[in-house]
């Protein structure tokens, strides 16, 4: 691509691990974000990780003004476009929150690169564009269809840029469609750091294990399942990552708009992450099981084929990985960013010394 790529909301959880692994894989990288739902302090350890410096911008993605001036001040050759407001519940009391602030950063987004002849796009996704359906293993091409406002934000973009791709016989276009993603960096610098109670099931174990949540409501557990309980994709985030790198490097050689599942392609449930939780890191879980949540259905999980036909990608690392990489975020930073890099530095020097004891 030889130019520099622009990661929109670079400095999230996806965003800032995606950033980690273009810079390790040679790219050179250029972040604009906000901060609404991140923090500075996530790009300043991806810099310490990578030993790389990289241009930030603290912007609004939808003021075109000051999207522009990164346009001009930058030889951009791709965008990989993370910015939105991404929380489900709060999108249902919120909703012309979301449709304003989503949909104008895309639309701010695509003025600009079109007008400076930028036309290779990577677009952060997700699985809830799928419609409702019985169709657990989901595939590409199955209806798609939402039930929150988040989500069809989501269908929404995902329209425009095939409308886009249509016109504009240059554009290179990857949706990539996430599933759940887990887990942190293996170095436990970065991770995933969220704002208020958290809703995902991953950040609600790790409150639990800490002892910040005194029990972890399982929902359900008459489900037709091996155990009763949900059953979901849940993909290690760094692999995540390194599926955009992948998307990039595909973008280089293709034109058009191509729709792709992120995912590892296997279902786990709610008690295989608890399970594998307490196997992995020998802490115990206080749960208890609650009744169903409305709206849950009772599997969904990916078809990766795709993904592995056109990118060259699958995941690799496994359902222990995602919860002791998860565990030692939490455990090096147990107040997220705010705890400072410092914490993280360290929480290394600890263990160094623990482990030079067992070795003596």
């Amino acid at each position: 691509m030889g130019k520099m790529v622009l990661l929109t909301g670079g400095a999230g959880y996806i965003g800032s691990h995606t950033c980690l692994e273009l810079l390790n894989a040679g790219f050179d990288v250029v972040v604009a974000d906000n901060y609404s739902n991140s923090s500075p302090e996530a790009l300043r350890r991806v810099r310490a990780l990578t030993c790389r410096n990289f241009p930030v911008y603290e912007i609004d993605v939808s003021c075109r003004a000051a999207l522009e001036e990164i346009f001009k001040k930058h030889e951009i050759g791709a965008v990989i476009h993370f910015a939105g407001l991404k929380a489900v519940g709060e999108s249902m009391e919120k909703p012309l929150a979301y449709y304003r602030n989503n949909l104008d950063s895309t639309l701010s987004l695509l003025e600009c690169m079109k007008a400076q002849g930028v036309n290779k796009l990577v677009f952060s996704s997700s699985a809830t564009v799928y419609a409702d359906s019985e169709v657990e293993k989901k595939t590409e091409d199955l209806p798609t269809g939402c039930i929150n406002p988040y989500g069809w934000t989501k269908y929404m973009i995902e329209q425009i840029l095939r409308d886009v791709a249509a016109v504009e016989p240059d554009w290179s276009v990857a949706l990539l469609r996430y599933f759940n993603p887990v887990g942190a960096h293996e170095s436990g610098c970065i991770g995933e750091d969220p704002s208020g109670i958290p809703n995902n099931l991953m950040p609600r174990v790790l409150q639990n294990a800490r002892g910040l949540l005194p029990v972890l409501g399982v929902f359900g557990d008459d489900y037709p399942t091996h155990d009763g309980t949900c059953v979901r994709d849940y993909i290690h985030v760094v692999d995540l990552a390194k599926g955009h790198v992948a998307a990039l490097e595909y973008l280089k050689k293709h034109r058009g708009c191509e729709a792709i599942n992120l995912g590892t392609g296997v279902g786990y449930s709610v008690l295989d992450i608890l399970n594998s939780f307490e196997r992995a890191n020998g802490v115990s879980l206080n749960y208890e099981i609650q009744g169903r949540r409305p709206g849950d259905a009772a599997a969904c999980y990916a078809d990766p084929g795709k993904a592995a036909a056109l990118l060259g990608w699958k995941a690799e690392k496994s359902l222990d990985d995602m919860c002791r990489d998860a565990w030692r975020w939490q455990c090096y930073n147990p107040e997220g960013y705010a705890s400072g890099i410092e914490a993280w530095y360290k929480a290394q020097d600890t263990e160094s010394e623990e482990k030079d004891l067992e070795e003596k």
